[in-house]
């Protein structure tokens, strides 16, 4: 693990204050399989982890569910939850059952039986909260999982050269599956209904913590919505917990597509002006002609010191070449992060 940037003495200010717990409280925040990687690491570290997930997809299995009940799309959610159950017979059975998927063109066809069982109990408890915590229950998941809002919300991006023949154009893409796909630019996005509100027990979970964990995962859709909700964005800057942000491994076809690991993080210090970084996690090998060719380290710091944060370079990818993150390396980044940047008491 390489550390460039602020002394230790600097993170470590807020940790002093803290009062020592077994276990550290750490609360994980983004969506799809970016959200399940950092959670199958970050359950290896501690049994006390919420994952506060994102409620904007508008695609597959999740749309329809949303566009013909008018619920939370529960995709983000059940992958949450498959990617905290046990590591038993119990827990592996129930992770494949919640993520298989019906076959054939009927109307059943492509839906993952975890949404309809989510969605289900949604209708039958009327409290999204709590029916997740009964599907917890019932698959014995090591943590809690949390929608970031109650209400289903759209993202709407600028793109530069949306449409191939004008490509200076700037317009505005509605829906999360067409931004993923544009292939255009994204300047930026924005939330529908504007100013949604956070669901409490979220709020909770972020000022309670120990750690934040934002990212890894699909940068406008997945990590920067968790920015723009008015009461999540004021706890992540008010929390006294340390933050943590985890850079892809590589550029996402559509999305960010030609980005540099420094216009990543100019991206979340666009929309989110007053939130610091105590620490950002970036594969040795991603900067260092991977996925990103070779980065400029020294404007990678420079960014990463205007957001107040270290930048630690470690191994997290596989070794199968493909832009996954392994869990166990990821797992052990993770833990010495948290050592070496504020141990809050014993891990274990």
């Amino acid at each position: 693990m390489t550390v460039y940037g602020p002394p230790r003495q600097q993170l470590q200010h807020r940790t002093a204050e803290r009062p020592p717990r077994r276990a550290p409280r750490i609360t994980a925040l983004g969506g799809g399989q970016g959200l399940s990687a950092s959670l199958s690491a970050l359950r290896r570290l501690t049994n006390e982890l919420t994952a506060v997930v994102t409620v904007a997809d508008d695609g597959g299995s999740s749309g329809r569910l949303r566009a013909e009940l008018g619920v939370l799309p529960p995709g983000d959610l059940r992958k949450a939850l498959a990617a905290l159950c046990g590591d038993d017979d119990w827990g592996r059975t129930w992770s494949e059952v919640i993520q298989q998927r019906f076959a054939g063109t009927g109307e059943l066809g492509g839906h993952a039986v975890g949404n309809l069982l989510i969605v289900a109990l949604w209708e039958k408890l009327g409290d999204p909260v709590e029916a997740l915590n009964w599907v917890g229950r019932l698959l014995n998941v090591q943590g809690r999982v949390l929608p970031m809002s109650a209400v289903p919300l759209d993202i709407e991006a600028r793109v530069r050269g949306h449409d191939p023949l004008r490509p200076a154009e700037v317009t505005a893409v509605r829906g999360q599956a067409a931004v993923a796909v544009t292939p255009g630019t994204v300047q930026s996005i924005r939330l529908l209904p504007d100013e949604p509100p956070a669901v409490p027990e979220a709020v909770a979970a972020v000022l309670e913590a120990d750690w934040v964990v934002l990212g890894p995962g699909s940068w406008f859709t997945s990590v920067l919505p968790h920015l723009l909700v008015p009461e999540l964005a004021k706890a992540l800057t008010g929390t006294r917990a340390r933050r943590l942000l985890t850079l892809n491994l590589a550029p996402q076809p559509g999305e960010t597509e030609g980005f540099t690991p420094q216009r990543h993080l100019e991206v979340i210090a666009d929309h989110a002006p007053g939130l610091a970084v105590d620490a950002i996690l970036v594969d040795e090998r991603a900067v260092s002609g991977g996925a990103f060719g070779v980065a400029d380290l020294a404007g990678l710091e420079q960014a990463a010191a205007r957001m107040g944060a270290a930048l630690v370079l470690d191994r997290v990818a596989r070794d199968d070449g493909t832009p996954r993150h392994d869990a166990e390396l990821l797992a052990a980044a993770y833990d010495r992060i948290f050592r070496t940047h504020g141990r809050i008491g014993p891990w274990r």
